[in-house]
């Protein structure tokens, strides 16, 4: 199996869009946004994520979305996006006199790649990392906002798990998971689908190694599904 690169774990399975038609003005020239100032900066994070899945929205779209941001600062980050080449004009049309710009991910705009992520330094790694757990906690909230919350039958869950594996496991681990995931994160939107949310989050334990507990206590985890009546 091939070897993942270092960043590789963290960033790939979270940003990944589908190709695209670029639409952006041939005025406006474009100077490209480093990955690593969308992903720490929150609004701009959380822009990213809601077009994960390759979906193409408006700026109206998002302000529902987002409904916690100001507009303002939304319409101002996502101009920004733009211009900085991470987000992408695929459809316009005049609304009440305005033009409405519909806009979709730039594949790889928003990757931390292994040199990238070198250059980063370790106030910037701990500042994407907030960025990017503000972001589900935002996203938890809103789904716990719909109202009765059923875990099991929403098929959703929150799990850790503690793995003792060399770094040769741990990239077939990478590699399985990317052959089960790529096939269906390409997927189009259809009406018997519901767009689901997987984060992942990798790191070595920093404390040294101790005695292994027995099978089945290396794990801490939230209601999963099909678990509730076990």
């Amino acid at each position: 199996m091939s070897r993942c690169t270092r960043t590789d774990v963290m960033f790939d399975i979270v940003l990944i869009t589908g190709n695209h038609v670029n639409m952006t003005a041939p005025d406006q020239p474009v100077q490209r946004m480093r990955p690593a100032d969308v992903v720490l900066h929150p609004v701009r994070m959380r822009i990213v994520q809601a077009f994960l899945g390759d979906r193409e929205l408006t700026t109206g779209d998002l302000r529902t979305e987002i409904s916690d941001v100001p507009s303002a600062t939304l319409y101002r980050q996502v101009a920004a996006l733009a211009r900085g080449g991470v987000l992408d004009v695929v459809d316009e049309r005049r609304v009440r006199g305005a033009v409405e710009r519909t806009y979709r991910l730039r594949s790889g705009a928003a990757r931390v790649d292994g040199d990238e992520a070198l250059e980063m330094t370790v106030e910037e790694h701990r500042q994407a990392f907030l960025t990017f757990v503000v972001g589900l906690l935002a996203e938890f909230d809103h789904y716990l906002d719909r109202g009765h919350v059923d875990m099991a039958r929403d098929l959703a869950g929150f799990r850790q798990n503690a793995m003792y594996l060399s770094d040769e496991e741990m990239s077939a681990v990478v590699d399985e998971l990317r052959a089960v995931l790529d096939p269906r994160i390409a997927l189009p939107p259809t009406p018997g689908r519901t767009r689901r949310l997987f984060s992942t989050v990798l790191m070595p334990d920093a404390k040294p190694p101790t005695a292994t507990t027995a099978a089945g206590g290396n794990r801490a985890s939230a209601p999963s599904p099909k678990e509730r009546d076990r």
